[in-house]
């Protein structure tokens, strides 16, 4: 797992993003998710990348050029029940990095998002995997809806790698 940014002389096809501070309850989420996918994918074989971008917000567009599909895991506020599962692709990611969050950390998915989208540097299959928030106040102890939350997520995560492992591995058509 990488702390901070890609590697500049190979680019794996699949990002995965964990973003959020751990020492920030609920919204520290996208950082546990990310361990938790790392130790399942360990022997990927350069196919995927896990990045941990904690807070560091806007640093991490230089992340996203070159992949075909891009995973951001993060607490998500979206009006939902704390520890609610969502995952969203396409046009919802869009709306989301686009509209107002409840999740108050630094280099939170909005701010990032909606700017590599006007980059133009999203790749066509991107999704954001998130746990509904509930207990945003400072600390490390993830509130206890949110860590029931936490293995659903992850599989959810696991399931959009997997499709995408598959898809890289299927030979080209000439």
């Amino acid at each position: 797992m990488t702390r901070g940014f890609a590697s500049t002389t190979y680019t794996a096809p699949i990002l995965v993003l964990g973003l959020g501070c751990t020492n920030a309850g609920d919204a520290g989420l996208g950082s546990i998710l990310l361990e938790e996918l790392a130790q399942r994918y360990r022997y990927a074989g350069g196919f995927v990348e896990f990045i941990d971008g904690g807070t560091e917000g806007l640093e991490l567009l230089s992340c996203f050029p070159g992949r075909q599909a891009v995973v951001v895991l993060d607490a998500l506020a979206t009006g939902g029940r704390p520890g609610a599962v969502s995952v969203l692709e396409g046009s919802e990611v869009l709306r989301y990095a686009t509209g107002n969050s409840a999740i108050a950390h630094q280099g939170d998915a909005h701010e990032l998002l909606a700017t590599a989208a006007f980059l133009g540097d999203l790749p066509e299959s991107f999704y954001v995997v998130g746990v509904q928030a509930g207990d945003r106040c400072a600390g490390p102890v993830v509130s206890a809806p949110v860590r029931k939350g936490i293995k659903a997520a992850t599989e959810k995560a696991q399931e959009i790698i997997d499709h995408w492992l598959v898809e890289l591995a299927e030979p080209v058509q000439a």
